[in-house]
């Protein structure tokens, strides 16, 4: 369904046609469209609590030289892996979680028992830039005061969480920081984390880019996936986002069979991500099936939605 945002934009004006109403919106790069761009198309490029920061833009060239028109647009965002727990309550919930799927009591020692080198979260930084980054990270500001403050060997520790398999921010691991300061003023923030088994990725996010393309009324399958891909390598990213008023079942699965996924700004019979075993269509023969291979599906609701 379009994003009322976008919609928005269909009814103000009857001059602009789909396509250009589809880059003023990426033009004027507001969040809320950016991130239903994101999570809201098939199969979802991100899910909406790991998206941080969004920017886009439009009208990037291409190959001029073959005359290939320019990508209708580029979105960036920040993709959250790591989460400050917010509370000792959220913690203390988080090791009993731990300790419970993991079937053993030894909680702290357990989610501590890995130790990663020491990495550099920000080098040679004016004070303001270093309470800003630590401000970003979730860092409250008494918390950055004590960071700034601490003793010359001295570490302040924080309890994360790091996304786990299904996206989900359960994972709890320590993470220790310390301030060095140098005669200049600059101040350079280090880091090290103990983790259980798998080590956090990256200090909170991920820098990732998503090209755009609005497909148009007269196209060529070919045509646009071979546009999609030499702009996915000329822009140096494997993500790429198909939005479109109209499409059949058959272009949709295409696209979505090669890396691309799909944004409908108007109702169209696309694929879902599916989990039969949560799903209300009681007369399909996976219902209820908690091995059902099934991932995407026309006929997947949850119940209290279906008809």
């Amino acid at each position: 369904m379009i994003h009322p945002t976008l919609a928005g934009l269909a009814s103000d004006t009857d001059c602009a046609d789909w396509h250009d109403r589809v880059q003023i919106a990426l033009a004027i790069a507001d969040q809320p469209v950016l991130k239903s761009l994101l999570s809201h198309c098939t199969p979802p490029i991100a899910q909406p609590h790991r998206i941080g920061s969004v920017r886009s833009a439009i009208g990037l060239p291409i190959a001029p030289a073959l005359a290939i028109a320019p990508a209708d647009g580029l979105i960036e965002f920040e993709e959250l892996h790591c989460v400050l727990a917010e509370s000792p309550a959220d913690l203390e919930q988080g090791l009993a979680d731990y300790s419970r799927t993991k079937g053993n009591r030894r909680g702290y020692l357990d989610l501590t028992r890995c130790e990663a080198d020491s990495q550099i979260f920000g080098q040679m930084l004016p004070l303001s830039q270093a309470i800003s980054r630590l401000a970003e990270a979730g860092f409250s500001a008494e918390q950055s005061r004590d960071i700034l403050n601490l003793p010359q060997d001295g570490w302040h520790k924080s309890w994360w969480y790091q996304a786990d398999e299904s996206g989900q921010f359960t994972s709890p691991f320590l993470r220790l920081i310390r301030c060095r300061r140098y005669p200049d003023g600059s101040l350079t923030l280090q880091y090290k984390d103990f983790f259980a088994q798998e080590p956090p990725p990256c200090f909170k996010s991920r820098s990732a880019k998503v090209l755009v393309e609005i497909l148009p009324a007269a196209h060529q399958f070919a045509a646009t996936l071979a546009k999609i891909n030499l702009a996915r390598q000329q822009l140096d990213t494997a993500h790429a986002l198909l939005i479109c008023d109209q499409i059949s079942d058959l272009e949709a699965r295409g696209f979505i069979s090669q890396g691309i996924s799909i944004y409908a700004a108007k109702e169209i019979a696309l694929p879902v991500q599916a989990n039969c075993l949560h799903c209300a269509t009681a007369d399909c023969l996976m219902q209820g099936n908690p091995d059902s291979p099934v991932l995407l599906c026309q006929r997947f609701c949850l119940d209290g939605l279906s008809e």
